[in-house]
């Protein structure tokens, strides 16, 4: 099979975590080419998620790495399959990749916990909302994007509707409730419409009010997806170049230690949902 010439974010992940169990173990890659049956270049491009793994060969690369846990093993088995096309491939060409690793990223987490100082989460912003803001970037977007964008936006919030849809819990700070992007009448709907969302059962809103003081993090976007085991979860950061995803342990317990100390200091459902709703009075 040939190699991929853009691997996902995805892809990506799963090569690094086999490189990882394979230098962990102290195995060379011409070691893990012979175990596997493939020439060393095989190697590379797999841990760079340039090509395809089976799941009888990420197995045999576990068992002959001294790797006994299961779940683990299990949650890179899962990442190794041929997945079905997800609806974000209909973007491919015309969006940036990292929108696609975006949706990629919600669609496989287990749950998710978000933190937002100046923006509302994206999976809960309505269309005018999120125009406001796509038309605001620089350099200015064309028409064509735009479109594109709002409507990858609208798809990837799907993800907390369905049958089973993953628990979500999204810490907003006073400052993105009270920014007016759009205008007055688009910003009450704003908070209308997270006062709705508030209301699912799989969807936890806190808010961080400006009393609350100092946090760690402030002012950056994260997004903390949850993988089959902690060692898979990913964190997802906003900036100006595009997405950055981090999934080094240390990171990843950084993150954990953010969003645990934003929860600690944040107005809990119902005094947040309160706290939305004179927001909104006030507009």
């Amino acid at each position: 099979m040939a190699a991929r010439p853009s691997p996902t974010e995805r892809q990506k992940r799963l090569g690094s975590e086999l490189r990882r169990m394979r230098t962990t173990a102290d195995i060379s890659a011409e070691s893990a080419a012979g175990l596997l049956g493939v020439d060393r270049g095989k190697i590379s491009n797999i841990e760079a998620g340039a090509r395809p793994i089976s799941a009888e060969r990420l197995r045999t690369l576990a068992h002959n790495c001294g790797c006994t846990d299961s779940r683990y093993i299990n949650g890179l088995v899962e990442m190794a399959q041929p997945s079905a096309r997800g609806w974000w491939e209909r973007y491919r060409g015309t969006l940036p990749q990292g929108l696609l690793d975006i949706a990629e990223l919600e669609a496989s987490a287990l749950r998710m916990r978000a933190a937002y100082s100046m923006h509302i989460p994206g999976l809960l912003q309505t269309s005018d909302h999120a125009l406001a803001l796509f038309r605001v970037v620089i350099p200015q977007l064309p028409e064509r994007e735009i479109a594109l964008r709002l409507a990858h936006r609208v798809e990837r919030q799907g993800i907390l509707d369905g049958e089973s849809p993953p628990p979500y819990a999204g810490i907003v700070h006073e400052a993105a409730l009270r920014m007016q992007f759009g205008g007055r009448a688009v910003a009450r709907t704003q908070l209308n419409h997270l006062l709705a969302k508030s209301e699912q059962p799989n969807v936890t809103l806190l808010v961080i009010p400006f009393d609350a003081g100092a946090f760690p993090g402030a002012g950056q976007t994260v997004l903390y997806a949850e993988g089959a085991v902690s060692q898979l979860d990913t964190v997802q950061i906003d900036n100006s170049h595009g997405p950055l995803f981090v999934h080094s342990e240390e990171q990843l317990a950084k993150y954990r230690a953010h969003l645990d100390w934003m929860e600690g200091i944040a107005l809990p459902p119902g005094r947040s949902r309160d706290f939305i709703h004179n927001i909104a009075r006030q507009l």
